[in-house]
Formats: structure tokens, C-alpha cells, sequence
């Protein structure tokens, strides 16, 4: 799918040359500083540092206070506490971390993860009545429970006291816990609204801390959890998420916890550089796998063991799951290519909504992603079972999934989540109704220029000003991920070096030269478009990002193809 390259330019704004000579950097690092919000020598010291003091304070998000003063009584009284959270990344470090916490500030502690197959996410009758079996006085809920009105309704009946921690969209209606901890309430105004759940978690950990005037210094130690949970949750990673990533990273390989440890060691990545792209795309996924092909709580076992026995053959078990996952989600996504070609036969041009009986639950957000990624456009995927349609949802810029699946609320059982990814649960004889008003949403909000990705380009330079100073420039700018993504460049009129070649599963890797400038190109899964390289030619434009390649114990620096042309 061909890309539309949108080149920003604001080089001739007095305000950005004066940023440049004053941090006495390129002009062009002053441009990418400016759009991000990076006004003046003051706050880009605060940008590149990014340091744990900098965050606010988590009284400031409403019902916090409240929140604290309950889970302190019920640490002192030595009341049972349960931890109920989900079984994504994003929930399992937010139970980790509160796990291990409060067990360190001698609460009585359970925790508890949904079967994903048989009670689907959030709060359920089942782990409420199980909280009620163990003598639960007070739960509090992770990364889940915003949505959880019966539930949280059955739990009081039963003598236990809730506390909501989430970060998803709430309703108009809040339910009647004893403090719902959110800063996408409506009536909060909490200065930053795109925590994670793991993040919400740490802000009620340090309220908590603050409240029994413990050291804060004790939250260290978890912040790669934080990390993980919200790189993984591919929320904006500025502000405060920035922060949590960027401490959480630089702590990541040295870290205290044993299966975490234990976990990076078996991924391959011990003693390697880890950012967010190792996060996102290989250890999120193996902690992820336990709870999509079986139970989740196996992977909080190997984040809060002290054991190293037990964390190596844990891992061990995620690795199995890891490889077992990839299978299946291949086996889905090759039936939803063919079920997404015939809806466009049929005139569904603006969305997909694709269903079959039983297919695996814990791979469908996944495929789900990948059908976006390859048609650009909002999909739904559900998985029937039984009569009943559970689904995974993502979608693209400028399309609000939350907002469309709320106009079409008659039709469904139950849905929840955010503007780019959320979840819902459908009666079978409903699935054509709905696919068919998903459409027509999709119809008046989607132009046809929306339906077109964009590729945003930071600027365009000459090969020449790539060197070890500009390339050490853009590494302060990580972490990466949305609304801080890793800067794009185009260079035009380059001249192919030698004979490109396809390496590995259909990677585009060739030489560019510019004057007398040459570097090696990397083009991921972009074999297709071999065809638009010339050998000897000074006729490519390319759109890319810098990076360094370590090979053999030499570091060089390496353009990463975002687009050719």
C-alpha cells in the first residue's frame, strides 16, 4: 500500500533558530525538539532528563485520596487484600507491581487474572464470588474495572470494599466502589490523562508511600515494570509515560527482579541494548502468550518469584506458549485475509468486520492489528463460540473506535477500551447488523483521504549530515513510541551501490551514495518493492530513520527504510 509522505517544514520560524543556536545544535534537532513541545534550553533539559522527581502528585488524581486511606486501614488491620487485574502486558506488570509492593509493606495479600476464554476481561461474577471464598475484605482492581458496575455491585453485597484503578474511558455512569481511581474521569483533572493501567497502579503506589510516610525510593525498584506494562500498552510516551519508559529502560538490564531477569536471558536479549522496540515486539509478547493461550497468572508468578529455579522453568513455559501462539496467530490471520478479500468483493470499502466460529481468542487482537497494518482499515475481528461473538477491535487515525462502538451499543453485550483498540462482545444474530452499521459509520467519518496512511517526515537532509554527533543527538530523543516517535528523514536523488539483495524473510538490504556519502539501507518485509531500485542510478528518493547496526563487535550507522521511491 502506497504511503502519502507529508514533509513538515517550519525552518523559517524565528523561534526555532533561536532554540537552535541557544542548545547550539542543528538546526533540524531544533525543528523535532519544537513540535514535541520543546520550547525553550529549560525544557529540553527536562525532556532529555526525564527523571522520577518530575512526575506529579498522585493526590491530584481524583478519589485518590480516598483510595490510599482505605488500602492503608486494611494494611494496618491486616485485612485480606485481592489484586484483580488483566491479562495483557499492562495488567500483569500492574499486579506484579502492587503484589510485590504491598507483600514488602506486610499486607495480607491474592491476587487474581480472568481466564481470557472463560470470563473475557475485566471484573467477573466468577472472581468475585472466588474473592468472597478466600475471606477478601478489600479489592482492588488494575488496568480493569471502570466498566464493572454488577460486579462491583455483587462484591458489596458480599461484605467486600472495591477500589477502581484504570485508565480506560469511563461511562457517564462511574461504579459505586469505594474510590475510582481514573484520570479519564470526566471530573478529574489530573494535569496528564494517558497513563496506563501500570501507571495508574504506581501513582496509587506512591500515594500510598507518601500517605505512610515511607520513603519513595522503595517504588524504584518496580519502575521496569512500569516500563513494560506501558510501552507494551502503546500509549503516548510523553509526559509522565515518557518518564516511566525512559528510567524503566536504563534500569532494565541490571534489574533486581529474578524472572524478569530470567525472562530477558531466554528472549536473547541479556547484556543488549533494550528500548521499546525490543519491549513491544519481543518481550511483551512472551509475557502476553501465557494469558492468550492460557492462564495469566503463570506469567505473574515469574515477575514476583525470588526463586531462580522457578522463574527459569516458568520461562521455559512462556517460551513454549510463545511459539505455540505464533502458529495459531498465522493459522487466523491467513482465514482473515480471505474473509477481509471477500468483504471488499461485497462493497465494505471503509472497515472489516470478520468473524468465524471458535477462532482463538487470545490471537485475535493480534491479527486484528495486522489486518490494519496491511488494508489501513478499522477492524473487527470476533470469535464465536457457543452463539456468542467475543471480539478484538483496532483501528487508524482519525476513526474513534470507542466513540463508533458506542453508536451501535444496542447491538452488543458489552464493549470497552480506547480510541485505537478496544474489545466487545456480540450475540452471533447480531454480527451482519452490526457489520453492516459499522460500515456506514465508518462511510460518513472515514474521507478518502483519511484512508490513506501517512508517512510524517521529519525533514529532508543531504547524506553528509549524518555523522556520530547528529546520530548521538536523535538517541536523546528515545524512548520511542507514539506521539514521540523516532525521527523520519528523506534524502533524494541517492545512487543504489552495488546489487541490492532480499535477506531473511523478504527484507529489502543495498547501499546508498550522495555525493560522497555512502550507507547501508535495511527495508523490513519490503521485498515487493525491489522493482523501484536501479543499480547504478542516482534516481531513488528515500524516507527513513537512523539507527546504529552492532555486527561483530562494530558499530556503523544504518538508514531503516520507512518508504523508497
Amino acid at each position: 500500500m502506497d504511503l502519502k509522505w507529508i514533509v513538515l517544514d517550519d525552518a523559517d520560524d524565528g523561534n526555532i533558530y533561536d532554540l537552535a543556536r541557544e542548545m547550539n545544535v542543528p538546526l533540524i534537532i531544533a525543528q523535532i525538539l519544537w513540535r514535541r513541545g520543546v520550547n525553550s534550553v529549560a525544557d529540553a533539559k527536562k525532556f532529555f532528563r526525564a527523571t522520577i522527581d518530575q512526575l506529579y502528585d498522585p493526590f491530584l488524581i481524583k478519589d485518590m485520596a480516598n483510595g490510599v486511606e482505605r488500602l492503608r486501614k486494611a494494611i494496618l488491620s491486616n485485612q485480606k487484600i485481592l489484586i484483580y487485574g488483566d491479562y495483557d502486558v499492562d495488567g500483569i506488570t500492574s499486579v506484579s507491581l502492587l503484589y510485590l509492593l504491598l507483600k514488602e509493606l506486610g499486607a495480607t495479600i491474592e491476587y487474581y487474572i480472568p481466564d481470557r476464554q472463560q470470563e473475557g476481561y475485566g471484573l467477573s461474577e466468577k472472581g468475585i464470588r472466588r474473592a468472597s471464598e478466600l475471606g477478601v475484605n478489600l479489592i482492588v482492581t488494575v488496568d480493569c474495572g471502570i466498566t464493572g458496575h454488577a460486579e462491583i455491585a455483587l462484591a458489596t453485597t458480599l461484605g467486600i470494599d472495591v477500589i477502581v484503578s484504570d485508565h480506560h474511558e469511563p461511562a457517564a455512569d462511574l461504579p459505586k466502589a469505594i474510590a475510582v481511581i481514573d484520570p479519564k474521569r470526566a471530573d478529574c483533572s489530573y494535569p496528564f490523562k494517558e497513563l496506563a493501567g501500570v501507571g495508574v497502579s504506581y501513582k496509587l503506589a506512591q500515594g500510598l508511600l507518601i500517605r505512610m510516610d515511607i520513603d519513595l525510593s522503595i517504588l524504584e525498584k518496580y519502575v521496569e515494570l512500569v516500563a513494560i506494562g506501558t510501552a507494551a500498552d502503546i500509549v503516548p510516551l510523553i509526559d509522565e509515560n515518557r518518564i516511566f519508559v525512559k528510567n524503566g529502560l536504563e534500569r532494565l538490564n541490571d534489574s533486581d527482579n529474578i524472572g524478569l531477569k530470567t525472562l530477558i536471558t531466554a528472549a536473547g536479549l541479556h547484556g543488549k541494548d533494550i528500548g521499546t522496540g525490543q519491549i513491544v515486539f519481543i518481550i511483551a509478547p512472551r509475557i502476553n502468550a501465557v494469558g492468550r493461550m492460557g492462564d495469566a497468572e503463570r506469567a505473574v508468578k515469574l515477575l514476583t518469584t525470588d526463586n531462580e529455579s522457578e522463574a527459569r522453568d516458568i520461562a521455559e513455559v512462556i517460551e513454549s506458549e510463545n511459539r505455540h501462539r505464533k502458529s495459531v496467530d498465522e493459522e487466523t490471520f491467513n482465514g482473515a485475509l480471505f474473509l477481509a478479500e471477500d468483504q471488499f468483493k461485497m462493497g465494505r470499502t471503509h472497515s472489516l468486520v470478520l468473524h468465524k466460529e471458535n477462532w482463538h481468542t487470545g490471537v485475535i487482537g493480534i491479527v486484528a492489528s495486522r489486518i490494519v497494518e496491511k488494508y489501513y482499515r478499522p477492524t473487527v475481528l470476533i470469535s464465536v463460540e457457543d452463539g456468542v461473538g467475543k471480539a478484538s477491535a483496532r483501528s487508524i487515525q482519525g476513526f474513534d473506535l470507542y466513540e463508533s462502538l458506542k453508536e451501535c451499543e444496542d447491538l452488543l453485550l458489552g464493549y470497552g477500551g480506547h480510541k485505537y483498540a478496544a474489545g466487545l462482545s456480540i450475540d452471533k444474530n447480531n454480527i451482519e447488523i452490526f457489520r453492516d452499521r459499522f460500515e456506514d459509520i465508518a462511510r460518513k467519518k472515514l474521507t478518502e483521504d483519511l484512508l490513506i496512511p501517512k508517512l510524517q517526515i521529519d525533514a529532508e537532509i543531504q547524506l553528509s549530515q549524518i555523522n556520530d554527533k547528529f546520530v548521538d543527538l536523535l538517541k536523546k530523543f528515545a524512548p520511542f513510541g507514539p506521539h514521540n516517535m523516532r525521527p523520519v528523514f528523506v534524502s533524494r536523488k541517492l545512487q543504489i551501490v552495488g546489487t541490492p539483495v532480499i535477506v531473511g524473510r523478504n527484507h529489502l538490504k543495498f547501499k546508498v551514495r550522495q555525493d560522497n556519502t555512502v550507507l547501508d539501507v535495511i527495508g523490513f518485509n519490503m521485498g515487493e518493492l525491489f522493482y523501484r531500485l536501479s543499480p547504478g542510478e542516482s534516481n531513488l528518493d528515500l524516507a527513513y530513520v537512523i539507527e546504529e547496526n552492532d555486527y561483530m563487535g562494530r558499530t556503523t550507522i544504518q538508514l531503516r527504510a520507512k518508504d523508497l521511491r
